[in-house]
């Protein structure tokens, strides 16, 4: 059985506040993995994914905070779903890895200064006694903008970014695994940013400018 620690509220993985609770009880389905599948589709599409709005506090990083903004990137999003899943009564952890994005934006490849993403955020949800990837980052609204497949979840399957996108470019590269946590570990996250993005600031871009960098990329 999967430990005490993936069952009950963290500090970021805040199952237990009141607007994830709310969400959780928004899946109805009779067994574990239809209100996981229910959680993962609620977490993926109703709120944004934004690359730009990326916030290190401990408020920032917050699950519920997801909820209470609208919007979020791969790392709070991910302990979205872990939250939920665990006011759900199913266990839940978080799995991180460094990936290569081969086609993020522009204004972001200036703002990183690199096309490696370090501790890239997704969730493992213990379904039918066995840990499950599931990666809610990208809305479906922004896969279509952007030419991305969706990524489907059926809770047997790992749900992973795929290699390519509907035009057969390369899109998405796992090249290390960082393993999983109960919780967030934002103090390694703030270090390991600090060093492989020195340049780069949480105020450099804001509002709605990924959105809208997405839509003038794919049209170009």
């Amino acid at each position: 059985m999967p430990p005490t620690s993936t069952r009950i509220p963290g500090v970021f993985v805040d199952s237990g506040h009141p607007t994830v609770t709310a969400l959780a009880a928004e899946a109805t389905g009779a067994s574990d993995r239809d209100r996981a599948v229910q959680l993962y589709e609620i977490v993926r599409d109703r709120f944004l994914y934004d690359a730009y709005r990326v916030d290190l506090s401990v408020d920032g990083m917050r699950a519920s905070r997801v909820i209470e903004q609208g919007f979020g990137w791969c790392v709070p999003k991910a302990a979205l779903l872990a939250a939920a899943a665990r006011a759900s009564g199913i266990p839940a952890r978080l799995g991180y890895a460094d990936v290569r994005n081969h086609l993020s934006t522009k204004r972001l490849r200036e703002m990183l200064q690199s096309d490696l993403f370090v501790w890239h955020g997704y969730a493992e949800l213990w379904l039918e006694g066995r840990w499950i990837k599931a990666t809610p980052a990208f809305n479906r609204e922004l896969c279509e903008r952007f030419g991305l497949l969706p990524l489907e979840w059926d809770g047997v399957n790992d749900s992973i970014y795929h290699p390519y996108d509907r035009s057969g470019r390369r899109h998405m590269e796992y090249v290390n695994d960082r393993g999983t946590f109960d919780d967030v570990p934002v103090e390694r996250i703030k270090a390991d940013f600090a060093r492989a993005y020195p340049a780069w600031t949480p105020s450099m871009a804001g509002g709605d400018a990924f959105r809208r960098d997405v839509t003038k990329e794919a049209k170009a």
